[in-house]
């Protein structure tokens, strides 16, 4: 069984059609890069996933149950462009906080180990560096032991350093049995750590495959590349 799953997916906001019938799986243990342009359904896609928008038409699943149930829930975790945590407490006071929100979370110094927080753990969030902020994200993602991780855009304004250690523990997840959903629009990121990419545009899944699939399928030697030619091959006819 899929670890979470669309099909044939539609959503509409009025006229405007996000998602037009697509059809997406991810499996246990892979991460699954979803790449396309501003505007192209990825959110919408995450969205209903995470449980926090329904379909149009169509079913998600997560684990088999409705992806807004507790089933769902408590089995997931997820780190999002957008999120945001007090300032004025403290980086292992976050992690505790959020812990106890889960059956079975993680034992607080195996999160903080694993995060790359060690050390950094009695300092207050609104002392740190991005990059630090960032791993306290990735903590708070991973705290409840989840199976399946749902990151968007994890690595925006991280300078080199701080995106290739977060790479690194994004690695140690899925090799522990993991499943990543990912959003990004670092192409190299998705080249490093997929193993498998969907390509959305106009609401609609335009390309689909391993990396090198993908690489193969333009002829090209990066993924950047291969992604632009297919954006302009798929521009939907008005």
């Amino acid at each position: 069984m899929p670890v979470a799953e669309l099909r044939g997916v539609a959503k509409h906001y009025g006229p405007i059609q996000a998602l037009r019938g697509i059809d997406l799986t991810i499996e246990p243990g892979e991460l699954l890069a979803l790449l396309g342009p501003n505007g192209a359904g990825k959110t919408t896609a995450v969205r209903i996933l995470l449980g926090l928008a329904a379909p149009t038409e169509g079913t998600a699943t997560v684990f088999g149950h409705d992806p807004s149930s507790q089933n769902a829930k408590l089995r997931r975790g997820a780190l999002l462009q957008v999120a945001k945590v007090p300032e004025t407490l403290r980086v292992r006071e976050h992690i505790e906080l959020f812990s106890s929100y889960y059956r079975k979370p993680l034992p607080i110094a195996e999160t903080i180990a694993a995060a790359g927080l060690t050390g950094i753990e009695k300092r207050l969030f609104g002392e740190l560096s991005g990059g630090q902020k960032q791993r306290v994200l990735f903590a708070l993602a991973i705290c409840g032991n989840p199976d399946l991780l749902f990151l968007d855009e994890p690595t925006v304004g991280l300078d080199v350093e701080a995106r290739r250690a977060l790479w690194a523990r994004i690695r140690a997840f899925t090799a522990r049995g993991g499943s990543v959903l990912l959003t990004t629009h670092y192409l190299d990121e998705a080249d490093a750590l997929a193993n498998r990419v969907a390509v959305l545009n106009h609401g609609r899944i335009v390309a689909e495959g391993t990396p090198a699939q993908i690489k193969s399928r333009t002829r090209s030697d990066g993924l950047e590349d291969a992604f632009l030619s297919i954006m302009r091959d798929t521009q939907e006819v008005a």
